[in-house]
């Protein structure tokens, strides 16, 4: 795929959707962050059923620290693996609150020293709280740069390389929110809405799929 071809796929996803933001339900950078956490092998609509409940709760650091493991597992039990993710919220609150100040650093290295927080969570931190143009590759932006050939690569790592390398400055704060609603709403895993998708001539999917095959 040239670079003309793909931003003209970054025009017709900004002219689409001009302010994209993520559909994880948050007020404050911590807020966020414990979400994003909670979201990974779950729905964000199963984490913001938890949330809704938990952050009116505990919001803060401390808060959280308040409510300990077993406060915090019966926020989240409906979301899975949540018997180590009220964990790893707790240990990352801890840390927050005796080496940042009860704030969340605005720093990768931070960031990702934080238990449960890998580099996809702190960029999705970093981009969303904070507006750094980085990129966060989750399965759904995998698939999609890939099956469109948009940016390839054998794994999220060279695929988040791929496109910090090919995406224009001007488009690299909201290209992960445009890429994940794409995927998640038209470039479907199983069965891709091609014949509905608003970049299907510019898709360099061979095998596209339609409503009446």
């Amino acid at each position: 795929m040239n670079k003309d071809k793909r931003r003209l796929i970054l025009e017709r996803l900004q002219a689409n959707n001009p302010k994209p933001e993520t559909e994880l339900e948050f007020t404050s950078p911590y807020e966020l962050l414990v979400a994003v956490a909670l979201s990974a092998q779950a729905t964000d609509v199963s984490v913001n059923k938890a949330t809704r409940k938990l952050f009116p709760v505990a919001n803060t650091p401390q808060a959280m620290l308040d409510l300990g493991v077993e406060g915090v597992k019966e926020y989240i039990k409906t979301i899975g693996l949540f018997n180590t993710k009220a964990e790893n919220v707790i240990k990352a609150a801890r840390i927050l609150v005796e080496q940042h100040g009860g704030e969340v650093p605005e720093d990768r290295a931070a960031l990702e020293k934080l238990p449960g927080v890998g580099r996809k969570t702190a960029n999705v931190v970093l981009n969303t709280a904070f507006g750094w143009p980085t990129i966060a590759v989750d399965t759904h932006i995998f698939r999609v740069s890939n099956r469109t050939k948009f940016a390839m690569g054998k794994n999220v790592d060279e695929v988040e390389q791929k496109l910090l390398k090919v995406v224009p400055a001007e488009f690299k704060v909201d290209v992960h929110h445009w890429l994940i609603l794409h995927g998640r709403y038209t470039c479907l895993a199983r069965k891709p809405r091609c014949g509905s998708c608003l970049i299907e001539d510019l898709c360099e999917f061979k095998d596209k799929v339609y409503p009446d095959e």
